[in-house]
């Protein structure tokens, strides 16, 4: 196989710029209940502590499994003790909610269309004024149990993706009328508590959701979208003459590699562009919207996070992954222990390799420099710290690409003093529980042993790399195979 010969560079005399940890704001789940779960808390807690989130988010606060709103719809009965124990625990370690309100408890809804497994009620309220009173009522609990100076660095976005019918059964009229009755609700507990939308799939309704608060002086304080890079089909539906139905009736893969490279930085300018002013969150996305994506168990996911996460510098406020675990029940719960689902973990909590490019990006620097050399097809990025120099580099394309192997040499100009080097990787031989799993057979269900030699197998081994030096500066020198990753850390050889 023909390697591709790249050279790198990174000048730690040139003009370095401010990186915020962005991506670190928040990460999704699936739905609130799985909340109380011990393992649910116990991976949430690792990755508060591993990888820096800092909010989460998740469907269905208001679903009849967490017993919100009981009673009949002529006298509705509130309890928040499901509510309370969840954000108890949040605050207990360090993490904060970022609330969606959603979905429709059935004794005020207007209808009984329901999404995904645990059955989400999606039809609008059957009295929009008792849909006001439930918010009006919850957020006052909350801010008398945990303080109004608290809640008020809590986000309160309203519904999840009412753009697609398959989670709002009424209109976009109907979403509008839902969102200003919602913001009067909360703004009347507290003006500073702060709430936005529309909380859309595919960067949707984000200018009409501005027309519409601003011409009725309803308050929006940020505005929140999602999106994943499959979701360019329907607009090049029209333009390939196919109908929706059609395009999406492709498999995921060949869907997926169809997605132009660099489609969700693409979109993010556009939507940032649209905000304007406003804080712009994506509360959701990941590089398939399928939770049976085999490519979301592969170092593919790990450099896919790099390559967007970079791209993204500087255009979002927030960028919520989604999710942190496979404790996940959009269609059930999975008990196999790699079945392509969304999170960062596996049931077991075994770290995937998108958890390595998470860790990556948690012990970066807060300074950004250039990296000269930087494309196809090895991309990096680089900051730089009082101890360190760190490059992270990755080589990705969009999946059937025959993206190329690649031989890197990295150099650091302008270093000073003599440096020493480590690296660590993760491809198809280095930190990929998966394949490990396929070496014992697949087994469906795991032992203990199985387990701890699975979290070994997912953890990156920390290696020593040879640091040359010329005229130009310090150099090491590292393979990338496609669909890889890689955290070079240079540092003063006597440090």
């Amino acid at each position: 196989m023909a390697v591709e010969q790249i050279e790198l560079e990174v000048d730690l005399t040139d003009t370095a710029t401010s990186f915020r940890h962005y991506y670190e704001m928040c990460v999704g789940s699936g739905h609130a209940a799985l909340a109380l779960r011990a393992d649910w808390q116990a991976q949430l807690r690792k990755c508060r502590e591993e990888l820096g989130f800092r909010y989460v988010r998740f469907h269905g606060l208001l679903d009849d499994d967490m017993s919100v709103v009981l009673g009949t719809p002529e006298r509705p009965a509130y309890h928040f003790h499901n509510v309370d124990l969840i954000y108890d625990f949040l605050l207990g370690i360090g993490m904060r909610p970022l609330v969606e309100l959603s979905f429709m408890p059935s004794v005020v809804a207007s209808g009984s269309q329901t999404a995904f497994h645990y059955r989400g009620n999606v039809t609008p309220p059957r009295d929009f004024a008792q849909w006001e009173e439930l918010i009006r009522v919850l957020v006052r609990h909350l801010a008398e149990r945990y303080g109004r100076r608290e809640v008020a660095r809590w986000l309160f976005e309203v519904w999840n993706e009412p753009n697609l019918p398959y989670f709002w059964a009424g209109t976009q009229g109907d979403y509008f009328e839902l969102y200003r009755r919602t913001a009067a609700a909360i703004k009347s507990v507290d003006v500073h508590f702060r709430v936005g939308g529309p909380a859309t799939a595919r960067d949707g309704w984000v200018p009409e959701m501005i027309e519409f608060c601003r011409g009725n002086g309803v308050p929006l304080d940020f505005i929140s979208t999602h999106h994943y890079p499959t979701d360019f089909e329907p607009e090049a539906a029209g333009e390939e003459g196919l109908d929706v139905p059609e395009l999406l009736s492709r498999g995921l893969e060949a869907r997926m590699a169809r997605a132009p490279k660099g489609i969700l930085t693409e979109w993010v300018r556009r939507t940032r562009e649209q905000a304007s002013d406003l804080p712009l969150y994506y509360t959701e996305w990941n590089s398939s919207p399928s939770c049976t994506d085999h490519f979301h168990d592969e170092p593919y996911a790990a450099a896919f996070i790099l390559k967007t996460i970079a791209g993204n510098d500087g255009l979002v406020d927030a960028y919520s992954y989604w999710t942190f675990s496979d404790i996940f029940e959009e269609v059930g719960l999975h008990s196999r222990p790699f079945h392509g689902g969304f999170g960062l973990l596996t049931i077991h909590g075994i770290e995937k390799p998108a958890y390595q490019a998470y860790r990556f990006l948690h012990e970066l620097g807060g300074e950004r420099l250039p990296v000269v050399g930087s494309g196809e097809p090895v991309e990096a990025m680089a900051t730089i710290d009082a101890s360190s120099l760190q490059v992270l580099l990755w080589s990705c394309d969009v999946p059937g690409s025959g993206l190329p192997a690649a031989r890197v040499r990295l150099l650091a100009a302008n270093a000073g003093s003599p440096l020493r080097a480590t690296v660590e990787r993760v491809d198809e031989h280095h930190a990929n529980p998966k394949a490990a799993w396929e070496n014992m057979a697949s087994p469906g269900y795991l032992t203990a042993a199985q387990v701890d030699e699975l979290n070994d197998a997912a953890t990156p081994q920390v290696e020593g790399l040879e640091v040359e030096q010329d005229e130009d500066g310090q150099a090491v020198t590292l393979d990338m195979p496609p669909w890889s990753i890689a955290r070079v850390v240079l540092s003063a050889a006597g440090a």
